[in-house]
């Protein structure tokens, strides 16, 4: 699967006549004749952001994801139009029988085709299609028609063949995958049938299998890439109350969240302890994992703030992670300042550093900048799993609770699994939370137990 998020390379026209100076726009509308003025509104190379247009190269499948609002709609009407169109309204295009595939019957008709993004609000008068209600179907003035048919009904797809195919909201898709599959057997028409998907990201696997695909090419955005074309109110709405979360990563920067099979974390477990802030903390720390090199490619220094509610037994404390100020390619006199600056921001009671690779060398870099930090050393003699096994449970417990704008943090969380890490690089961000939490929450609670066993 290919990715890309400027699929020619360059900004749209729109977006460089919006940036030109006025003269520079006066100039360039003024030189236009009657016919190309009425024809610019529907030239959508001119108008459409970078992921509207499908990637250039040889591909099935273009998946167009985005965030609610985005523009995807609009990005697969136009696809539509790209590919039965010709040069003249009577020309045949590329395609001739297209399928147009929604959920239900109704969200093709009142999207894809009767939208304000759909196909005939898109299409230019001369060459805009006619709907025929009675077949669900919409015929051009050069004869090349598209079927709408429902996800509900894979079935239906048996039979009909196409040489193109416009599929909406696939993440919905009930039955995704066996509708998915028949829709496969009908692209058969031409020489090279091809498919336009249009969806918010959803964790399903005919999703994600489309995506592994070798012949799918992918665009992305979120939705505030279209926000000029966006009630501003719903966008600063939807951004107060869902920014920052794993909803919000998913449904406004259209970000696919996958869970990986014995995965120690999960996108549920980690939204169900979000909280909008924190109570009065009784300690807070901030934990580094430091680098073992620095530069570009060198893995991240993992920067976690944690603080606790440590009153009562431990089963009723509560930790609350506050930030990830974890930094990339940092030297070691970056990172350490970046560590210490956690430390005062959030006036932490003490840093905690795994120095299992720099030994001594990291408090002293430290204290070279700091003398007065408090600094606590921690040794790793277990593995990454292992140490990150109780503190997991605790978040099964619900007794963690994050803060909003942790996403990478989250992310990579996500990706840890009983025997490993199936991530790219290293997991340093979540080996800081793990130190954070264990010096918290861990071992305190062990403290607190053992006078209680010796009294008994």
């Amino acid at each position: 699967m290919h990715s890309t998020s400027t699929p020619h390379g360059v900004k749209s026209g729109a977006v460089w006549l919006a940036s030109a100076p006025a003269e520079v726009q006066n100039k360039f509308l003024n030189e236009l004749g009657t016919g190309e003025l009425l024809a610019l509104p529907f030239l959508f190379e001119f108008w459409a952001h970078a992921h509207q247009l499908p990637p250039e190269g040889d591909w099935r499948s273009w998946v167009c994801l985005g965030g609610r609002g985005a523009g995807k709609t609009r990005a697969g009407a136009e696809w539509v139009r790209s590919q039965v169109e010709g040069s003249k309204p009577l020309d045949p295009g590329r395609a001739h029988r297209v399928a147009l595939v929604a959920e239900t019957l109704e969200q093709a008709r009142e999207v894809m085709v009767f939208g304000e993004s759909g196909i005939l609000a898109v299409s230019p008068p001369d060459r805009r299609p006619t709907w025929i209600a009675t077949r669900r179907m919409l015929e051009w003035p050069n004869g090349a028609t598209a079927h709408c048919f429902s996800a509900r009904d894979p079935e239906r797809l048996r039979g009909p063949q196409f040489d193109a195919a416009w599929c909406d909201e696939l993440a919905k898709w009930p039955d995704g995958a066996k509708a998915w599959d028949n829709l496969q057997f009908a692209l058969r028409l031409g020489d090279a049938p091809r498919q336009c998907i249009t969806t918010t990201p959803q964790n399903v696997p005919h999703l994600r299998d489309i995506l592994a695909h070798e012949s799918t090419v992918q665009t992305h955005a979120p939705t505030e890439a279209n926000a000029a074309y966006l009630a501003s109110t719903f966008l600063e709405e939807v951004e107060r109350r869902y920014a920052g979360t794993r909803l919000g990563r998913q449904e406004l920067d259209g970000v696919l969240l996958t869970d990986i099979d014995g995965a120690l974390w999960t996108n549920e477990m980690v939204e169900a302890g979000r909280v909008e802030e924190a109570p009065t903390l009784d300690r807070i720390v901030v934990a580094v994992d430091p680098p073992v090199s620095e530069g570009g490619k060198a893995d991240a220094c993992g920067i976690v703030v944690v603080g606790a509610v440590t009153q009562g037994p431990p089963q009723e404390w509560k930790a609350y992670v506050l930030a990830d100020a974890s930094i990339q390619g940092a030297s070691p006199t970056g990172w350490a300042k970046a560590a210490l600056a956690a430390l005062h921001e959030h006036d932490a009671d003490r840093l905690v550093a795994e120095v299992n690779q720099g030994g001594a060398l990291v408090e002293t870099l430290l204290r070279q900048i700091d003398p007065s930090v408090p600094f606590k050393a921690v040794h790793a003699s277990r593995g990454k799993a292992a140490r990150a096994e109780p503190v997991a449970a605790l978040y099964e417990q619900g007794r963690v609770h994050h803060l909003r704008g942790l996403g990478a943090l989250e992310d990579e969380m996500c990706q840890m699994t009983h025997t490993g890490f199936t991530g790219k690089g290293s997991p340093d961000r979540t080996d800081a939370l793990v130190w954070a939490l264990t010096d918290l929450m861990i071992d305190p609670a062990k403290a607190w137990a053992r006078p209680r066993m010796r009294a008994i």
